[in-house]
């Protein structure tokens, strides 16, 4: 699995909204400042976020962009699926996989195979309500020290 600069932003963009979810409504723009994205691209993401149902967004003065749902259903795992596609680490994990000779006796395959359960396991069992208690956690802390 490799997470590009799109999946990157989307995570960011999607944590963000999450730290401010129910409160208010943010704009491309200022999203964009907070998460250090470049606006044309964040605004493409933004738009697939949309379509994925993970972010609604208002028109107007007052208008910007929202969580669709709670950040605890939100798992950082659908997101990276949704903007990167498959996490399998090589494509013969894929069901239906045809293009290799040696597919039933590769020894290689059982280690790929926990590969990908590994990161699975990590990237859906973490949601945005953990990372953003995460966050919070962080503030209390650099609030508190000397």
């Amino acid at each position: 699995m490799k997470v590009t600069y799109k999946g990157d932003y989307a995570l960011k963009a999607i944590l963000n909204l999450a730290l401010h979810y129910n409160t208010e409504l943010i704009t491309s723009h200022d999203l964009a400042e907070r998460i250090d994205a470049p606006i044309k691209f964040l605004e493409q993401v933004l738009l697939e976020l949309k379509k994925g149902g993970f972010v609604e967004s208002r028109r107007g003065n007052i208008g910007g962009y929202m969580l669709s749902k709670p950040p605890a259903l939100i798992t950082v795992g659908e997101v990276i699926r949704f903007i990167e596609g498959p996490i399998e680490p090589i494509s013969c994990l894929q069901e239906k996989y045809s293009n290799c000779a040696d597919i039933q006796k590769c020894v290689f395959k059982e280690i790929w195979q926990k590969v990908d359960r590994a990161t699975s396991d990590i990237i859906d069992r973490v949601t945005f309500g953990d990372l953003v208690s995460q966050v919070n956690a962080n503030k209390q802390v650099l609030a508190y020290s000397i």
